[in-house]
Order: C-alpha cells, then sequence, then structure tokens
C-alpha cells in the first residue's frame, strides 16, 4: 500500500504568472488510511478510562464524581487543546505540527500510566487529552488535499477513524484490564503513538502555511480563531448544535458504565467495552452521512440526525431493564450523533479554506466542551436521580440541538 501523495496536474493558461502556487498533493487511498488510523490512535487515549471507573475508583480509593472527572478531564483537555494548539496549524507547516503532538501525546500516556493516584490521574489525562488534538490537525490536513467533490468523503472516513479509536479504545482498555490491569492500555498506546509519529513523519506531504503570508503572533491567531466565531454566523449555529450533540452523547458514554456495572447488569469492564463496539454502525451513519453531503443534502442530513438524536433517549430508558432496547438505544444514538457531525463539518469547512484550522478549533472546541460538560452532568444526576435522570438529560440536551437547527434553516429562509 502507498502512502505517497502525488501531485495534480494543472493546465497552464496564457498571462498566468510561472510564480503560480504549487499544485496540492492528490490523496492517495494508502495516505488516506494512515491519517484515518492515526486519528484514531490519537482520539483512543481519551476513552481508556470509561469502561475502567470502577476498577479505578476501587484500586486508587477515589469516589463515583472522581472517577466521572477523570472522563470529564479528557473531554475538557481535549477542547483546551483545539483553542490552543490547533490554530497552529494555519501558521506553521501542519506535518511537523502533527508529527510533534502525536510525540508528546505518547509521553504523556507513559505519565498517565504511571500515576499513583486520583489527581495525578486526573492530571496526566487532562494533558495527554491536550496533546491528542493532532488528531484535529490530520482532520483538516485531509480536507485541504481532497478534491471538493470527494471532500465530504474523504474527511468521513478520516472521522471515522477517531469514531473507531474512541470504540475500540474502549473495548481494549476494558480487555487488558483483566489481563494486565487498568494500565496496560495506556502503555501499549504510548508505545503505538510513538511509532505512528515516525509514519506521519515519513509520509505526509509537506504543505505551505494555509493562512496568510504574513507572520502572525500566537497572541493575534488565537483572537483570529475566536473573531471566526464572531464572523461567521453559521459558524456558532453549528457549533451550538455539534455542542449540545455531543454533551446528549456524552452523557450516555458516562453513564452507561455505571448502569452496566451495577445490577441487574453487574457486568465487568471487559464487557462494557465489549457492549460499547455496538457503537461502531455509527461509522455507516458518518460515511452514508458524508456522501449524502457531496450530493448536496447536507440540511436533510442535519434534520434527521438532530431528531433521530432525541428520540434514541427513550428507547435508553426502556433499557434500564432490557439489554435488547439499551442496544437498539446506543446504536441509535451513535449513528445520529455521528452523522450529525459530519454533516455540520461539511458545512464549516466550506466557509473560509484559508482559516480551516481556526474554524475548526472553534468549532471543535465548542464540540468538546459540550462534551465534558455532559460527562459531568451525567455524574452528578447519576448519583441523585439515577438512569432515569440521565435520560431526561441527555434527551433534553438532544432536543436542544433539533431546536438550534431549525432555528438556524429559519434564519437562513428569512434572509
Amino acid at each position: 500500500m502507498a502512502f505517497s501523495a502525488q501531485p495534480h496536474h494543472g493546465t497552464r493558461h496564457p498571462g498566468v504568472p510561472t510564480t503560480a502556487p504549487k499544485p496540492l498533493p492528490v490523496l492517495g487511498r494508502g495516505l488516506v488510511a494512515l491519517m484515518a488510523v492515526a486519528a484514531g490512535l490519537s482520539a483512543a487515549g481519551n476513552y481508556f478510562a470509561q469502561p475502567l471507573l470502577d476498577v479505578i475508583e476501587a484500586e486508587l480509593h477515589i469516589g463515583v464524581t472522581a472517577a466521572g472527572l477523570i472522563v470529564t478531564a479528557a473531554q475538557g483537555g481535549y477542547a483546551l487543546g483545539l483553542i490552543l494548539l490547533v490554530p497552529l496549524g494555519d501558521v506553521m507547516e501542519r506535518r511537523r505540527l502533527a508529527v510533534g503532538l502525536f510525540g508528546l501525546t505518547a509521553i504523556f500516556l507513559l505519565l498517565t500510566a504511571a500515576a499513583p493516584s486520583g489527581p495525578l490521574l486526573i492530571a496526566g489525562t487532562a494533558l495527554t487529552a491536550l496533546t491528542s488534538v493532532g488528531a484535529q490537525i490530520v482532520v483538516p490536513f485531509a480536507a485541504t488535499l481532497a478534491a471538493p467533490a470527494e471532500r465530504g468523503r474523504i474527511v468521513g472516513v478520516v472521522m471515522s477513524g477517531v469514531l473507531l479509536g474512541g470504540l475500540v479504545g474502549r473495548l481494549a482498555s476494558g480487555a487488558l484490564s483483566e489481563l494486565g490491569g487498568w494500565r496496560t492500555a495506556y502503555w501499549m498506546n504510548a508505545l503505538l503513538m510513538a511509532g505512528m509519529a515516525v509514519l506521519l513523519h515519513r509520509n505526509l506531504p509537506r504543505l505551505p502555511r494555509a493562512g496568510a503570508t504574513t507572520p502572525m503572533r500566537y497572541g493575534g491567531l488565537l483572537r483570529s480563531t475566536l473573531s471566526q466565531l464572531r464572523e461567521e454566523p453559521l459558524l456558532r449555529l453549528r457549533s451550538a448544535v455539534a455542542a449540545f450533540s455531543m454533551a446528549s452523547y456524552s452523557v450516555q458514554l458516562t453513564a452507561l458504565t455505571f448502569l452496566l456495572a451495577r445490577p441487574p447488569f453487574g457486568w465487568n469492564a471487559a464487557a462494557i467495552g465489549l457492549f460499547g463496539l455496538l457503537g461502531v454502525i455509527g461509522v455507516v451513519g458518518m460515511n452514508v452521512a458524508a456522501r449524502l453531503g457531496d450530493r448536496g443534502r447536507v440540511q436533510l442530513v442535519s434534520g434527521v440526525s438532530a431528531a433521530l438524536l432525541t428520540l434514541s433517549w427513550p428507547l435508553l430508558l426502556a433499557g434500564e431493564s432490557s439489554p435488547l432496547w439499551l442496544a437498539v438505544g446506543v446504536i441509535s444514538l451513535n449513528v445520529a450523533q455521528q452523522a450529525g457531525l459530519n454533516s455540520s463539518q461539511y458545512v464549516i469547512y466550506a466557509l473560509r479554506p484559508e482559516a480551516r484550522n481556526r474554524i475548526n478549533s472553534g468549532f471543535m472546541t465548542l464540540f468538546f466542551l459540550g462534551g465534558a460538560a455532559g460527562a459531568a452532568l451525567a455524574s452528578v444526576v447519576w448519583s441523585r436521580a439515577g438512569w432515569t435522570g440521565v435520560c431526561v438529560l441527555g434527551g433534553s440536551l438532544a432536543a436542544g440541538s433539533l431546536v438550534l437547527w431549525v432555528w438556524e434553516r429559519v434564519r437562513v429562509r428569512t434572509r
């Protein structure tokens, strides 16, 4: 499988200066696959703790609320990395930035694996998440290399890697904890991330800076990232839709572990991680959404996804005592969330190509802040109102994403 990218062969026209920008390389299948695997490995470490919360709680002697904070630290650290590090992709050579972030993530995974206490584990999780935003350098990298007619599909493939990374990460951490303790997954992922940094260095093409040719200071870069949200109403609305959607999804991810670890289920970490593989069907939803987006049906995908996300929560409520309904609800929720995310990314990546990393930074920061809020709220609501309260919370957040999408459509049509 070849990873190399070949240059476009453009047509010369009279009067066009010979100093025209160098054509972008064309994405080969091997390079797309490498980018998807890299994004998945980078994302995986942020999900290791989810099926292990009960095991970690017992070994490190921390409470349920503190255990839930591990998930919150992963989401919050990722959000911080998105706003502080991802915009650098518009002013730095992107291959170097991606490789550096993958290398740092490997180091922080080692520190997390060696954490002797809850607070240090939370700190290590936050640092790992901070630099694991290398995945969000790879996604707009792929969008830049892709031809416009296939951009939705290419982004869908690479984002499918992110989704599969989370799902396989949860499964692997649960299985490996049965063999060598909860720290094993962190050790192994550190080695894999170091190897991936080498592969990316060897195979990613060098690209010119995406932004302006005038040098920009770091403070100005961050202000410019925020200005994208201020100047682009569609970016603000799509970010809010995605944040509510991710908050709803994160409520399910966090509370599902507590539900399955207790009667009437009483499953161990490996079984909980295996159950989470149901979410792999979300990859199908994301890729169907990507192809529909490339055919001009992105708004249909957005509306159906938000409605399905909301309708998934009554199914999850019925699943409190029924594994079948629980499975149907998890599948429905995953398909809806992933399809909705892809449709929103399709919209925002078309706004300002020269600021694609900054746009992605603002969008994904709000997206994962929504996830962090959902995880924190899920832990509190679970301890006070159980699964019924969790389902009311998740359904309300999902309905919020639907209302925001309807508002966006009304605003567009009344202009």
